[in-house]
This record gives C-alpha cells, sequence and structure tokens, in this order.
C-alpha cells in the first residue's frame, strides 16, 4: 500500500486487506449476502489495527451512509471526523468473536415496549454490523413488531404474494416512496443502560431506516427474523438501519458512537484538551 503523508511525501507499506472468499454460516441464506473487502473488525488483523499499530492512525474507524440510497456516504479511518461533541457512545462488549456488540435494555416501538428476552441475568446483545443489509431482531421481538404494525396500520393489509421480504403489506392508496408512508409508522428504539448524571442513551430508526417499498408499491419490513441466520437472542444493526447516522467504532475506547449526520462530506472535528477528550468519555460510559 502507498500511502500520502500531509506534507507529500509517498511511503510504501505493507498492510493485509482483501475480499472474504470462503464465507460459512446461515448469514449468507439472508436475502442480500454480501463478501466484505476491508477487515474491520476490532480483531488484531484489521485494518484499523495495523494501521494503528503502524502509528498512522488512532485505532478507530467509522461511516456515515446517506439516507437516501441514491445518494452515497463516506467512510474514514482514525479520529479525526469523529465529532468530539454530540455524540452518544455505548461500551462494547467483550466476546469470543471480533464484532461490535452491545447489550440493550428494551425496544420500543414508538411508545410501545416490545419483548426483550432476558434470561438468567442476561441482556439481549446488538451487533453493530454495516455489512448485512438488513437488520435482524430475534423472534420474539421480531413477532411483537409485526403485530404492532398490523394493529396500527388498518389501511394496509398483508400480502403475501409479495416475495420482496418476508413481511409485506399493501396500502390501500398509491405509494411510490417511504415519503409517501413514513408519517404513519412509529421510530424503532433501542433504549442502553444509563448511568447517574447522563442523559439516557437511545438508538433510534426511523420508519425510513425499516422500511422499504417493493416494485408492487408495497411497504416491506426491512427488519428480519434473526432466527433464520441462527441469531435467537442477537440483534443485529444492518445498513438499512444506519442510514443518516454518523457510526464510530473506537477500539482504542472500546466503545461504539453514533450521531444524526446528513452523511454528505466529511468534516475535521475540532479538537478538545487530551485530558479533557477522556474525563468527559469516562463519564459517558
Amino acid at each position: 500500500m502507498r500511502l500520502i503523508t500531509a506534507d507529500g511525501e509517498r511511503q510504501n507499506m505493507d498492510f493485509v486487506f482483501g475480499c472474504a472468499h470462503d464465507q460459512q454460516g446461515k448469514l449468507l441464506d439472508s436475502p442480500a449476502s454480501t463478501d466484505g473487502i476491508l477487515g474491520l473488525s476490532n480483531g488484531a488483523m484489521s485494518l484499523p489495527t495495523q494501521l494503528a499499530k503502524q502509528g498512522i492512525i488512532s485505532n478507530v474507524f467509522g461511516h456515515c451512509i446517506a439516507t437516501d440510497p441514491s445518494s452515497s456516504g463516506y467512510m474514514f479511518l482514525g479520529d479525526d471526523y469523529v465529532p468530539r461533541w454530540g455524540m452518544t457512545w455505548v461500551p462494547v462488549r467483550n466476546g469470543p468473536e471480533d464484532v461490535y456488540s452491545t447489550v440493550v435494555q428494551k425496544v420500543n416501538y414508538g411508545g410501545q415496549e416490545l419483548n426483550v428476552r432476558e434470561q438468567a441475568g442476561k441482556l439481549t446483545q446488538v451487533i453493530f454490523d454495516s455489512g448485512s443489509s438488513y437488520t435482524y431482531f430475534p423472534h420474539e421481538i421480531y413477532t411483537s413488531l409485526i403485530a404492532s404494525l398490523e394493529a396500527a396500520s388498518p389501511g394496509f393489509a398483508r400480502d403475501e404474494s409479495d416475495q420482496t421480504l418476508p413481511f409485506c403489506m399493501k396500502p390501500n392508496f398509491p405509494v411510490r416512496s417511504v415519503d409517501d408512508v413514513k408519517q404513519l409508522f412509529k421510530p424503532l428504539l433501542l433504549h442502553f443502560s444509563k448511568t447517574w448524571f447522563v442523559i439516557p442513551r437511545t438508538f433510534a430508526i426511523a420508519p425510513e431506516n425499516y422500511l422499504i417499498i417493493s416494485d408492487k408499491g408495497n411497504v416491506c419490513l426491512g427488519v428480519l427474523d434473526g432466527t433464520e441466520i441462527g441469531h435467537s437472542s442477537t440483534i443485529v444493526i444492518g445498513d438499512v438501519s444506519l442510514r443518516g447516522k454518523l457510526v464510530a467504532y473506537d477500539n482504542d475506547e472500546n466503545q461504539i458512537g453514533w450521531a444524526q449526520s446528513g452523511c454528505t462530506r466529511p468534516q475535521k472535528a475540532s479538537r478538545v484538551p487530551f485530558f479533557l477528550s477522556r474525563a468527559l468519555r469516562s463519564q459517558l460510559l
């Protein structure tokens, strides 16, 4: 890899990255299975970790995917584009797999709480995975969401002939885009644990980030049943629900953060004193 420094100097450095070609697991059976290109996990061989060990960046990366699928977005390596203010941070849960996961206390559809499995004191795990096209809920939460959507949408009828996604509804009026129906639905809210003197941490998924309009003009749910891919007790937040947010994965501080963003162009964050930054982060966690 050839890197160009800020002063224009060119350096050749060795890094390992590439396209995945030998995938396993039931995630391949999902409606849109994809191959990874860059290794962006928190493992020792991930690209950010390799760059950080060379002293090129801090062990942080992030992405900002535009809400409009016709628009683009951006990805960044290092913490230069992580906002110093306005981010919501949650700690990353340590586990055997190199995934970015945390735990959620409850999930709401608007003001209605959906079922969250809690057995033997174990909270529901949440994995942030931009490589997954869709979002996945455990079966109990998924079925509760389906029931809530059907009860709150009297002008819609389930259309099982539409195979775009497992759950599609036919409206009694013409629909061309999500903008035509998003006001009829409520946001999905993932509530994380809070600490003293800290605003409750919530990941909000707007209707336009979980609804998809099919070629038939039906309203389809971009949230799928996780049991179909072996995630019976795990929430997977995929690409469809990460749009319109700047999401940062901080391997140095072992945390994940997000903030609303138009994702039009990256902006370098203003710096704060190092000691103040560490103090603020310790308070938020």
